[in-house]
């Protein structure tokens, strides 16, 4: 078979295996056109047709989808496909048929950001798109870096590394959870910037109680500073609806794993144009690469089978509509929570107020231990939750469901919880 013939094959293959996943969420979105998001959000005839796109084991109640998200089907099977071209003869197939798709995958990621696809880098995850900002900034002794201490831990390491092998200083600031309002998040970063500070570094959406932060305000307000803002949307992106003009950054970086659902090990780092130049990349490039923003995925080989992947999850994510699953991720939240609220001992710390949370809800229950909590659940019902330790101000589980996730897992898990917290224990 020639070169035209197999690719030509490939794509037919690939349709096929398209078909179903899309038809199936094309099919629920006609039934519901027109109808507002948060009434879609309870219309379970519609979100059937979205779980058939999976094939995740119904013997394990995930709800730990903020750590890594399946994928569905069509994007798990073409994935598996172009693995299965590239191993042909890798040198040619990967870098030759292949690798050009990945402009592909830049200008669709850039249409879905709101952004020139120049701006665009396809990374691993979150942490390499933050990490080659933080390491590639041009810092010295003494310069400050502002952030809390509720942002994500690989990050403040990161930072914490800078300070040992650079003299830059690392401010964390504290927040109530769930603070007052976004105003109160704004109006503590700038009560903490300092002449000395550099760079504020901040959580789009946090990965504990997952609070939304009010990037525009800070972004402008730091700019106006001559201050730099590096901006963590690994939650965030493809989580709830919202284009690059709402934020006004210079620096974002998201894992594509999470909420857009593409394979394990996709992330996405956005760079203003203008910035390109002034950010050295975590893996060297020649130097006429400098305002590239290509230098930034000069990493050697890697599986080309993972990132071509990206645009089908993107077709998915916009199959169902960015509105309607951010309505009905909160749905879910607010169906466990609403549920054990009143319940002795509980505190859901994370906000209510759309515009401060999205799928992403927090349970503490005083007098019982996070840890413990979580490993019962998992040991006796299969329910995969998480548990979050902030020393010295809070404890409890994240709870992180997602699209395919069906209203029994939900209500098993707070008819779980109702049981032991009026137990007063965990059972032995």
């Amino acid at each position: 078979m020639d070169r035209r013939r197999f690719v030509s094959s490939t794509v037919g293959v690939l349709a096929a295996l398209q078909h179903d996943s899309v038809a199936r969420a094309q099919s629920a979105v006609g039934a519901v056109s027109g109808r507002p998001a948060d009434s879609v959000a309870r219309d379970e005839d519609f979100w059937l047709n979205i779980r058939h796109a999976f094939t995740v084991d119904r013997n394990l109640i995930n709800l730990n989808n903020g750590g890594v998200s399946p994928s569905p089907r069509m994007v798990m099977d073409t994935e598996k496909r172009y693995l299965e071209v590239e191993n042909m003869s890798p040198s040619y197939y990967m870098w030759n048929v292949l690798d050009p798709g990945i402009e592909t995958v830049r200008r669709r990621l850039a249409r879905t950001f709101g952004c020139d696809p120049e701006e665009i880098a396809i990374t691993r995850n979150a942490s390499e798109s933050l990490e080659i900002v933080q390491l590639g900034m041009e810092l010295k002794a003494g310069d400050e870096v502002l952030t809390t201490n509720q942002d994500y831990p690989r990050m403040i390491t990161t930072w914490k590394q800078r300070e040992r092998r650079d003299g830059i200083v690392l401010k964390q600031i504290t927040f109530p959870v769930p603070p007052p309002s976004l105003d109160y998040l704004a109006k503590r970063i700038e009560e903490n910037i300092t002449s000395k500070t550099k760079v504020i570094h901040i959580c789009h959406i946090t990965n504990r109680t997952g609070q939304i932060f009010p990037v525009k305000k800070i972004c402008q307000m730091a700019r106006a500073r001559g201050i730099e803002v590096v901006v963590d949307g690994a939650h965030a992106f493809a989580q709830f609806p919202f284009k690059h003009e709402d934020l006004d950054c210079d620096y974002y970086g998201t894992s594509l794993h999470k909420w857009v659902l593409a394979p394990i090990g996709t992330g996405m780092l956005y760079v203003r144009k203008s910035k390109i130049s002034k950010i050295w990349p975590m893996m060297a490039a020649p130097e006429n690469m400098a305002e590239n923003i290509r230098k930034f995925e000069e990493i050697g080989t890697h599986p080309a089978s993972q990132r071509n992947a990206i645009t089908e999850a993107l077709t998915f994510h916009e199959s169902i509509g960015a509105e309607r699953k951010a309505e009905r991720l909160r749905y879910l939240r607010r169906r466990w929570s609403n549920k054990l609220r009143a319940l002795p001992g509980v505190k859901i710390l994370n906000s209510d107020d759309p515009e401060q949370s999205c799928g992403i809800g927090f349970i503490q229950v005083d007098g019982f231990d996070a840890p413990a909590l979580a490993k019962y659940l998992m040991d006796k019902y299969r329910i995969w939750t998480v548990a979050i330790v902030t020393p010295g101000e809070y404890h409890g589980l994240r709870i992180t469901p997602n699209v395919y996730t069906t209203l029994e897992e939900i209500d098993t898990f707070a008819e779980v919880m109702e049981k032991v917290i009026r137990k007063g224990s965990i059972p032995a």
